[in-house]
This record gives structure tokens, C-alpha cells and sequence, in this order.
């Protein structure tokens, strides 16, 4: 599903890039899901944000509002608290958020979570909308206009390369017979560019899966697909019946255990089950501290990260200080608590991404590795997780590709607390994360030239 609604101005003209950034301020503002009512609100305003925004009424801000003082001298009605609702799946170490209104909430206010069908924003349904319209107006889709580009950038490469073996060919033989050195071109009437390479015969773009997301987009998000181009061949103007059948939504948005965890504990806005609808209580949360053996959703982020055993099942899991659940979640709740956007990196070979205000409006600032490092360097040998460490080539490669698309890589190394230090039970509740620290190295690929013109300013 898409939730980027038309512009309110007309398109086309010189404002159509500010409508565009306007009505992305206006939609993407909150970076948060809770919302706060301004004190001197008009009580008609109030409600009516009220009934827009959460139909069951307005409830006190915990967890982190409280942790830092946000909640001190607000009345009760002056945080709206959305509610979200989500499914743990162990299997995909994810929590899966169905209700449309709960998508469009999380994503929408800081950009939490991703469509499982898409590569950022949940834009499935729009898409497959879209495709059913440009098939009815003989049009190709903006999947099949990449594909179809792409092709032809390959058949540009393979034309171009035959040329140059051809032209090899030619001075060898000329070698061979008269014993002449000749230079083979590499450019030239025969030698097809970029400029004037036209295909000779466009074959028809082979159909893109529909559930494979956008492929015109980058790091920036998602948008909806549009429509453009000309009518493929073979295709006619006219579409079937099923034009008019209504389009079942099948995505799902997707949220990293992290993601989960900052939502369900930190704001006290999502709702965990498991998959048997239990609800999964935050036993350690204020609120529930009257209950007692509640399902906890810290202890199973952790557990879904512990490789199965053939043993019989403790009633307490072995616990590990380097659980990759918790050096995740100090990284990315440090610096969600900072104010910056944060998601996944996994696309320029990095753990997370940093954004100013979210990926529809800038691109991605920072790409972060995150390091463990322990206390203990007795208890790295310990890990049954622990793999070979980071090389050199691990780190070059990283940097060179984050430094290709003008991305600062950081390393972010997580401080292990040792065993001996940690009291007794502490990896049961989030208030171990007071024995981690988080430290920044930022690394920059040294090229040459690029550091000499900046230094010559």
C-alpha cells in the first residue's frame, strides 16, 4: 500500500518540486508515532485529531517520555498514542504489523519497518494498481521501462566490446601480414558511444515478478510506481475484466526485532503476539510489574537469535552480554534517542544507515559497522556466535562502496560488559543496556586527488 497521496497543486511548472517537498513535510513530519497537542489547542482541534488519528482516546506517555523528562508538566490528553499491533515471527526474526492504520502510522512517523514486498515504503498495492491502469492504457510500467533500459545497456556493452575485439583483430592481422604496428582504436565511427549507440531492434522487456519491488528507487525510499512510456509491443489498448475486481493488499510491513523492541518499550506504542495471539507483556515495563510470569518480549528478541539445541528446555535461557539482539538494539536505540532516522544498511554492505529527517527527503548521510568489542577478551572465545574477526579487506571493501555513493562510514564499536561485572539476572530486563557503551570512529577513504582539490580551497 502506498501512502503517498497527489499533490494538492497542479503538476508541472516551476513548483512542482516544492509541492512535492511541502506536501513530504506535511506527511512525513512526525518522527514519532505519538503525537503532541500543542497546550492552547482549541478543544474542537483537539478532538478532531483525536478522531483522525486514534479512534479509542488518548492515554499517558510512558517509557522513554518519562526516562527523559519529556512527560513532565503535560496533561494527560497532550500525547496521542496510536496502539499499534504486531505479530512476532521467530523464523524471520521480525515483527509483522497487518493493520493498514498501523502501518501508515509507523511508517509514516519515522519511517519504521519496511514492505516485505517492496524496498522500503509498503507500495505494493499502489503498484500493482498502477500496472492494471497502464496495461488498460497500453503503456509500460515504470518495472517494465528499467528492465527494458537495462537491456539495452547490456546489448550497448556487448556491442561495444565486439567492436573493440573486431578492431584488436584487424591490427593483429595487419601485424601478422605487412608487420605494421597499429594502435587499435577505441573510439571512432565503428566503435559504438553512449551518445550515439542506438539498439537496432528493442526487444520487448521481459516482465518483472510483481512482488519484487521497486526497481527504479535507491536508498531514498520507495514511491509509487507511475506510469510512462510508450504502448509495448504486442500490447493493445484494451484490458480485461478483471480491471474492475478489487486488488487484494497481501504486503505486511516488516520491523527488525530492534525496531520492535524501541516501539514496544521505549514509546509504549506497539503491542507484541506471538503466533498463538498471546500478548507478549514487557514484564519489566512499570505497568506490568503486578503480573506474574508474563511472556517477555526482551527475553524473546534474545532467544531469537540462539541457535536451537537438541537439550531440554531451561525454564531460563543462557543469557550472553554479546547477544547480537542487544548490541543492535544499544546502536540503534542510541542513536534513535539522538534524533536520526535509522535502517537498515545491509544494501552498502553496512549494519545501519543514518538519515537526517527519513528517506524520502534526503539520502542517507552515515553507513554504520557495528564492532563488538569486549571488556573481557577472554570471553570473545566464548561466543558460540563469534566468527573471524574483521580484516583489513573486510574493512577497504566496506569503505570503498559506501565512499562510491558519497556515504561516511562509521564504526561503531559496542562496549561487552564481562560476565564478572554484570550482576546476577541483569540480561533478564533492559536495564543491563546501562553496562554497554557506544563509541564512533569515523572512516574516510584517502584518494588523492579528491583529498588535494579540497585542501587547495
Amino acid at each position: 500500500m502506498s501512502h503517498i497521496g497527489p499533490s494538492t497543486r497542479g503538476r508541472g511548472g516551476p513548483g512542482k518540486g516544492g509541492a512535492r517537498r511541502a506536501d513530504n513535510a506535511r506527511i512525513y513530519g512526525n518522527p514519532l508515532p505519538l503525537l503532541f497537542v500543542e497546550p492552547d489547542l482549541p478543544p474542537a482541534s483537539a478532538s478532531l485529531t483525536r478522531r483522525l488519528t486514534h479512534p479509542n482516546g488518548l492515554l499517558r506517555p510512558r517509557g522513554l517520555l518519562h526516562a527523559v523528562g519529556l512527560s513532565i508538566g503535560l496533561r494527560p490528553t497532550d500525547v496521542i498514542n496510536p496502539h499499534c499491533e504486531g505479530v512476532l515471527d521467530l523464523a524471520t526474526k521480525s515483527v509483522w504489523v497487518t493493520d493498514p492504520r498501523s502501518v501508515l502510522v509507523l511508517w509514516q512517523r519515522g519511517f519504521f519497518g519496511k514492505g516485505h514486498l517492496s524496498r522500503s515504503e509498503p507500495s505494493w498495492l499502489a503498484r500493482q494498481v498502477n500496472n492494471r491502469r497502464a496495461a488498460a492504457q497500453g503503456k509500460m510500467t515504470s518495472e517494465e521501462l528499467t528492465a527494458r533500459r537495462r537491456a539495452e545497456r547490456k546489448q550497448f556493452k556487448l556491442d561495444r566490446a565486439r567492436a573493440i575485439a573486431a578492431a584488436a583483430a584487424e591490427a593483429e592481422a595487419a601485424f601478422r601480414e605487412r608487420g605494421e604496428v597499429v594502435v587499435p582504436a577505441l573510439s571512432g565511427p565503428n566503435i559504438p558511444s553512449a551518445a550515439t549507440w542506438r539498439p537496432a531492434q528493442v526487444a520487448q522487456a521481459a516482465q518483472v515478478p510483481q512482488s519484487t519491488g521497486d526497481l527504479t528507487t535507491d536508498d531514498a525510499g520507495d514511491a509509487p510506481a507511475t506510469t510512462a512510456g510508450d504502448p509495448a509491443p504486442g500490447q493493445s489498448n484494451t484490458f480485461s475484466a478483471d480491471e474492475d475486481e478489487p486488488i487484494e493488499d497481501v504486503e505486511h510491513l516488516q520491523l527488525t526485532l530492534a525496531e520492535a523492541f524501541f516501539l514496544a518499550y521505549a514509546l509504549d506504542c506497539l503491542t507484541v503476539y506471538d503466533a498463538d495471539t498471546v500478548r507478549i507483556f514487557l514484564s519489566h515495563h512499570p505497568c506490568n510489574r503486578h503480573r506474574t510470569h508474563p511472556p517477555d518480549l526482551w527475553l524473546a528478541c534474545q532467544n531469537a537469535h540462539v541457535p536451537p539445541s537438541l537439550d531440554l528446555p531451561s525454564p531460563l535461557p543462557d543469557l550472553h552480554p554479546d547477544n547480537p539482539f542487544l548490541i543492535n538494539y544499544a546502536v540503534y536505540h542510541h542513536y534513535r534517542s539522538l534524533g536520526w532516522v535509522v535502517r537498515g544498511g545491509i544494501k552498502f554492505c553496512a549494519d545501519f544507515l543514518l538519515y537526517k529527517k527519513g528517506p524520502v527527503f534526503t539520502h542517507a548521510e552515515f553507513a554504520l559497522a557495528v564492532i563488538p568489542s569486549y571488556e573481557d577478551p577472554d570471553e570473545q572465545t566464548l561466543n558460540p556466535q563469534d566468527g573471524a574477526p574483521y580484516t583489513w579487506t573486510w574493512l577497504s571493501t566496506i569503505n570503498r562502496v559506501n565512499a562510491q555513493v558519497m556515504k561516511t562510514l562509521v564504526l561503531v564499536y559496542v562496549t561487552i560488559p564481562s560476565r564478572a561485572r554484570l550482576p546476577p539476572g541483569a540480561l533478564t530486563g533492559p536495564a543491563c543496556l546501562a553496562h554497554y557503551s557506544v563509541r564512533e570512529i569515523v572512516v574516510r577513504r584517502f584518494i588523492p586527488a579528491r583529498m588535494r582539490d579540497e585542501n587547495a580551497r
